[in-house]
């Protein structure tokens, strides 16, 4: 693990138990996210991509220790974060935060903007009174909000403004790393390009590192530095965001790519749809999880799993088929 190395992640891996019956036996386990491996530099952005029920949403839970993992290592600044008992994570949480996804259910509707925002400095003791409410109006006016929003109420607020109050309250704790968990999926297009602006805009001016979740490939091209690919609770694609766009490797990656919409006819007519639908994660195929779904299938696919393998500098793939 290299100094300037913020967050490494080894064989990272999250089980849920199937329970049925009275006496709730268990019976099974979905299989959320398995055996995944990254590193997440200093003012860097990672993008993790992939289709609804993937696992990038347990798996982001999992590093921000939200969700205890099955197996595997977390370590942010050179500290194992599996190790540290709950007094010593309530210290360290002010380091990571979460942008979450709804930016109508993530704010509480019954208290205004001043204690929303204010809340994780009272928590984690950090302003109080006067230096408190100078700071909240501070971390307002950082997003682009005026000081007359602290003693208004979400409901007052449009989508895009919310969204920028739970940004607001995310850096409350200075932290160092922010996990944005589809920041922008339920806002316009203009909006959320404006959201993906300050995101960047933020980045430069307070050192931040980010994972950034997203189904909208268009979005993780404009703030990513590298891109992980997620299918079935593992990544299959990882690399710097101009290879993974000009050549990407994996079958699921093109086939992503080629989802995204155009107006060229010509394009249209090449593009590959995914058939079928995302396996169910309590009962993953054998062999590669992707293929039954692949239009590049050998025998062997299907019952030999690939391994996460690098086949160029920075750019690795899980994929039989990629030399």
């Amino acid at each position: 693990m290299a100094i300037q190395d913020l967050l490494w992640v080894e064989n990272l891996t999250k089980y849920f138990p199937i329970e049925r019956g009275l006496l709730r036996r268990n019976v099974g386990q979905v299989k959320a996210v398995e055996g995944v491996s990254f590193v997440l530099k200093e003012g860097e952005t990672l993008g993790l991509v992939g289709e609804s029920g993937c696992g990038k949403s347990t798996l982001a839970r999992v590093i921000l220790r939200l969700l205890p993992p099955t197996d595997g290592s977390i370590f942010f600044e050179g500290i194992n974060i599996l190790t540290l008992k709950s007094g010593e994570m309530q210290r360290l949480r002010k380091r990571l935060q979460i942008i979450f996804q709804d930016p109508y259910g993530s704010l509480n509707p019954r208290h205004t903007i001043e204690s929303i925002v204010g809340e994780p400095l009272s928590i984690h003791k950090l302003a109080k009174g006067k230096e408190r409410k100078d700071c909240i109006v501070e971390l307002l006016r950082l997003v682009g909000l005026e000081e007359s929003s602290l003693v208004r109420y979400p409901h007052e607020f449009s989508g895009g403004q919310r969204q920028r109050i739970g940004i607001a309250r995310a850096l409350a704790t200075r932290p160092k790393f922010i996990v944005a968990d589809e920041p922008v999926s339920s806002l316009d297009v203009s909006i959320a390009a404006q959201i993906i602006n300050l995101l960047k805009d933020l980045q430069e001016r307070l050192k931040l590192s980010y994972l950034f979740i997203s189904h909208d490939l268009r979005a993780v091209k404009h703030i990513s530095d590298r891109v992980a690919v997620m299918y079935l609770g593992k990544i299959v694609e990882l690399a710097k965001k101009e290879e993974i766009y000009a050549l990407p490797k994996h079958p699921y990656t093109k086939a992503l790519l080629e989802a995204i919409p155009t107006l060229d006819p010509v394009i249209k007519r090449r593009r590959f749809i995914l058939s079928g639908d995302l396996p169910d994660p309590a009962d993953p195929p054998p062999g590669c999880p992707f293929h039954p779904r692949c239009k590049e299938v050998k025998s062997h696919c299907k019952e030999i799993k690939p391994s996460l393998r690098e086949i160029s500098l920075d750019h690795l793939v899980a994929c039989h088929g990629v030399v």
